[in-house]
């Protein structure tokens, strides 16, 4: 991360510590809102490095045992180091960072003491920027050849996009050439040197994260994206890919709906992959923090839904930025004293001009409280499932765990209402009482209750997780199948593949997620099925699950998703090409081919929009329109036999920008090329 730690830091003139009070008061909640889980739509499995931290240098207090107990106490199992932007000028043997401050006992020693007390794994960014490939590779044998500490994760830089490639620069970087080839042969040299040292280490690669600048932008001289071109020469030397994220906004209601681009981010991120690097990478999100509200209830809303999200859609690690930082501008957030630190806990100081001072050194603050309660509500090994609500300001999130049980975790998002909300269970079905976890705005504690198990009351700006048990014990179940695989995809059949271990009288059902719901496709003694009906140019996700002969249903498996092509012959074809991309908006041409023997007159070209933030601002060669997410092109002549035109436009996106794939004319659904 660029922001440094200020110099306040290390000041310690401690005023008399802010004394934040118990939650407020529940308000009158509104209408019920509809909560419905389902266990037969399962999603990703729960890391063992899923809930991370970011340590720093500067920080007196690295590896001390209180904030490594603190750290345990949140969950906290995974631990990067040395330190955002320090990474690119840490010199590992002297400890020394040219430019910077470091503060005494933050060596790697001390870190890796904190790490194993909190019984944690170390994430470790190699210094790229003014570092090389056998300063990194003889930190490798000195931490796991020499010294056992057995570090499995390295990264190769942090943020080395911000080197001035693309105008910004904050990332230090010596060499003269700043391009994305430059870091990805570098970082093929690393990979190498890295390895041959210690073999079962995995290496990562920085990436940039889709719909965050610079995404998209191709620089002078280079032949793509900063993504492109480091997969496409790197790709298959590295393990792993790495982004950051900092989503913008200066209010909850701008910040806290941002997590629905994870979903998105995370699957243009390996469609990436796959087209360049030839292999899905796994994905570490190695710094994540909120632009409002960062030690208040908004901040822990965000924390709990952000790493959630980002675990049910396969993320391997996601590491809060950071553990201490320092106070900055001061303000009051949903009643509460917020001082702007990127820090989990108080640094226990003042602002530059001593007016605004911290509580006492190592007070958790709000987003403590939310790594916590997703901590409490899904452990490594868990499976999340598919979980939904019918208030945009209520999210929710669902967990089957390995002991039997299910974890339901609810965000009101609402600063001033509670909400009611009842549950419903599908392929489930839970004891009438849960445990009831509660983190309200303004608390210093996860207060624990017990409650029924398909209602509960949400205080406004709250986290609530309920932990439930079975109505009856099931044993023996079903060995889970494997993730399916899809091959043979038409645009109106796939088949569907996978593996299980060998069981007599077991069956495998095949379910689509839809929304909240599963429609069953079909069901099966073998491990194929061809589904068939599909529509053209449309992505399903698929579970298998395994039922044996006394009616046990093993858990989902994995899921799969798959797309459609577009008809393979059609009266039209359309071609969609983005011609020049500037990060968030972008221009593109259209070309629509009449394949009929006769004119078309009028015509008109439909396309819908993937997402809600992506949008037509201006056109040309036709008259453009867009309501909702439908985009409407009308011809303004006709279109001749066998004839293509070409229209064009200025796009803009505010988050991952996700390229349409189903385009009609008149009607009728095109080819596409």
């Amino acid at each position: 991360m660029r922001r440094s730690r200020p110099a306040a830091f290390l000041v310690f003139a401690l005023a008399a510590a802010t004394q934040v009070g118990g939650p407020p008061p529940v308000a009158t909640a509104d209408t019920t809102v509809d909560v419905a889980v389902n266990a037969r739509a399962g999603l990703e499995t729960v890391s063992p490095t899923a809930v991370g931290v970011n340590h720093a240098i500067w920080d007196t207090y690295l590896g001390t045992p209180e904030v490594a107990d603190l750290l345990k106490g949140a969950g906290v199992k995974a631990m990067r180091y040395p330190g955002g932007s320090y990474s690119d000028i840490y010199h590992w043997r002297d400890h020394t960072a040219p430019g910077g401050f470091v503060a005494p006992n933050t060596d790697f020693d001390h870190f890796m003491a904190g790490v194993r007390r909190a019984g944690a794994q170390p994430i470790v960014t190699a210094n790229y920027g003014t570092g090389t490939p056998a300063e990194a590779a003889d930190w490798v044998r000195s931490a796991n050849i020499d010294k056992g500490y057995g570090v499995k994760y390295w990264e190769i830089g942090n943020e080395n996009y911000g080197n001035g490639q693309y105008g910004s620069n904050w990332e230090a970087d010596d060499h003269a050439d700043k391009s994305p080839t430059q870091y990805a042969t570098l970082v093929r040299d690393y990979a190498t040197a890295m390895k041959a040292v210690d073999p079962s280490i995995k290496v990562g690669a920085v990436l940039t994260t889709p719909g965050e600048w610079p995404d998209g932008i191709t620089a002078t001289g280079d032949t793509g994206t900063w993504n492109q071109v480091v997969l496409a020469t790197a790709g298959s030397v590295v393990d792993f890919a790495i982004v950051h994220w900092y989503p913008t906004g200066s209010s909850g209601t701008e910040v806290l709906p941002k997590t629905d681009r994870v979903a998105d981010q995370v699957r243009l991120l390996r469609a990436q992959s796959r087209q360049y690097a030839g292999k899905e990478l796994p994905i570490a999100v190695t710094e994540l923090n909120t632009s409002y509200g960062r030690n208040t209830q908004p901040g822990a809303l965000f924390a709990a839904d952000s790493y959630a999200t980002l675990m049910a859609n396969g993320v391997f690690t996601t590491d809060w930025w950071n553990v201490h930082n320092g106070p900055d501008t001061a303000a009051t957030v949903a009643g509460q004293p917020d001082y702007n630190d990127f820090g989990l806990l108080s640094s226990g100081t003042c602002n530059a001009d001593g007016t605004v001072c911290e509580p006492a050194l190592n007070t958790p603050f709000a987003p403590y409280y939310g790594l916590s309660m997703v901590s409490k509500f899904a452990r490594p090994g868990d499976q999340l499932l598919t979980a939904g609500s019918s208030d945009p300001l209520v999210k929710a999130h669902a967990a089957r765990r390995t002991d039997g049980g299910l974890s339901v975790l609810l965000v009101n998002e609402d600063p001033d209402a509670a909400k009611t909300v009842a549950l419903s269970y599908a392929g489930y079905t839970p004891a009438p009482d849960a445990q009831v976890l509660s983190y309200g705005n303004g608390a210093t504690a996860i207060t624990t209750a017990t409650g029924p198990a398909r209602a509960v009351t949400l205080p406004p700006y709250s986290l609530t997780t309920l932990v439930l048990r079975p109505s009856t014990t099931q044993t023996a179940l079903p060995a889970t199948p494997n993730r399916p695989t899809a091959s043979a995809v038409t645009e109106n059949s796939a088949k569907i593949t996978w593996t299980a271990p060998a069981a007599s009288g077991v069956k495998y059902e095949i379910h689509r997620q839809v929304g909240t719901a599963t429609e069953q496709w079909g069901e099966t003694t073998g491990q194929s099925f061809t589904v068939v009906n599909l529509k053209p140019a449309t992505r399903y996700t698929v579970n298998v699950l395994a039922r044996d002969n006394a009616g046990r249903v093993s858990w989902a498996s994995p899921p799969l998703t798959f797309q459609t092509p577009s008809p393979a012959t059609s009266a039209c074809t359309v071609h969609f090409a983005e011609t020049t991309d500037w990060g968030n908006g972008y221009v593109a041409n259209v070309d629509v081919t009449n394949n009929t023997t006769h004119p078309l007159d009028p015509w008109t070209l439909t396309f819908t929009w993937p997402t809600t933030w992506q949008r037509v601002d201006s056109g040309w060669n036709a008259t453009w329109s867009q309501t909702g997410q439908t985009v409407t092109v009308a011809g303004t002549g006709p279109l001749p036999a066998t004839t293509m035109t070409t229209v064009g436009f200025v796009g803009n996106y505010q988050g991952p920008n996700v390229q349409p794939t189903a385009f009609a004319v008149n009607g009728t659904l095109c080819s596409t090329t």
